[in-house]
């Protein structure tokens, strides 16, 4: 192992993708075995995400699932990734992550991103706007306030100095920022750890990483830069084997950008069968061309590309595919690969 990787925290972020022949609870339980597989292995943390109104994500309430997955779990840390914070009033959020800190004290990350809904339509069920999405620096200074007592961030006044969030107040929860890139800047203001993907546009990546090490302001929330790099990892026992594993994904979002609805996970083969338009294909073969895939040697390889480029601390792995037993092996390999395991742990079903 290199002293790249075995200097670098890797972690796992689930969306709860439905499965084809499965329904949105099963999902949902998928997705705390599959945080307690993970802990076994010996990732740092497990992370839940926030959709709303789209057909193959069962993930909509990610601090009730968070609270699922802590319960379920004993060591590794979990979060959210993230809480749509446009979605919510601060002080709603505040008093969530309070409730799961005072339930797992010390194990709740609150990560945080700045999307609204995926439609109109959701976002008018929402009572949010497309343009709220540009007040997220506000709100996010907003949302630290309530931990940080009658004095706001950096000492100014909190909105609501009459109002105390309880039992947040005082606690201290990590915050993390998500970000595509304009985000960094947000992150390096606010003095937080900042999530970034994907992996696909390496330049811009580096780009909204530097931006954001350059800007950064130490914080009571954080005293240097600490940066996560997100994307798709998919490892298996050969090239071919780890392409299969992103081809359910992949075909999920072309059929959504073709079509205006995002289905549930498919059998990789019969994807591969199947006829396709010009721009499905497109989308498609763009999908697969993106995540870091392959063997444990070829990962190896590509992962310490992508730290030595970013400086990333932390490597949080979106991974979802069709099988779920494929997916579990990708994760033990990764896991060996990485260090955080040894070669006897069973790749369990």
């Amino acid at each position: 192992m290199s002293s790249v990787i075995a200097s670098t925290r890797f972690s796992v972020l689930d969306r709860s993708r439905t499965r084809e022949g499965q329904d949105a609870p099963q999902a949902l339980r998928d997705t705390v075995r599959l945080a307690q597989r993970v802990e076994e292995l010996g990732f740092h943390r497990f992370w839940v995400a926030e959709h709303h109104g789209v057909p193959g994500v069962a993930g909509s309430a990610p601090t009730v699932l968070a609270a699922a997955v802590a319960a379920a779990t004993s060591t590794i840390r979990v979060g959210t990734g993230g809480v749509m914070l446009p979605n919510h009033q601060t002080l709603v959020v505040a008093e969530q992550f309070g409730v799961l800190e005072s339930l797992f004290p010390g194990r709740i990350d609150m990560g945080l991103g700045r999307s609204v809904g995926f439609t109109g339509g959701v976002r008018r069920a929402l009572g949010r706007e497309k343009d709220d999405a540009e007040d997220f620096a506000a709100q996010l200074s907003e949302l630290l306030g309530w931990f940080e007592g009658s004095r706001g961030p950096r000492g100014t006044r909190r909105a609501h100095p009459q109002v105390h969030a309880h039992p947040s107040e005082g606690l201290r929860v990590p915050p993390f920022v998500l970000a595509t890139g304009e985000g960094a800047g947000i992150a390096a203001a606010a003095g937080v750890p900042l999530v970034i993907g994907d992996l696909k546009g390496r330049d811009r990546l580096s780009s909204a990483v530097e931006r954001y090490r350059a800007e950064f302001r130490p914080s009571v929330w954080a005293d240097e830069p600490y940066v996560v790099v997100a994307g798709t990892v998919a490892v298996a026992g050969s090239e071919e084997e780890a392409r299969r594993l992103l081809v359910p994904e992949a075909w999920a979002m072309a059929y959504s950008r073709t079509h205006g609805t995002f289905p549930p996970l498919a059998p990789a083969g019969r994807i591969e069968a199947a006829a396709m338009t010009a721009k499905e294909r497109e989308f498609y073969d763009s999908g697969l061309r993106g995540p870091i895939h392959g063997t444990q040697e070829q990962v190896k390889e590509a992962l310490e590309t992508v730290i030595n480029d970013t400086g990333a601390d932390e490597v949080l792995v979106t991974t979802s595919t069709y099988d779920r037993a494929a997916l579990l092996d990708s994760f033990r390999r990764l896991a060996l690969l990485a260090g955080l395991t040894s070669a006897d742990v069973p790749a369990a079903a």
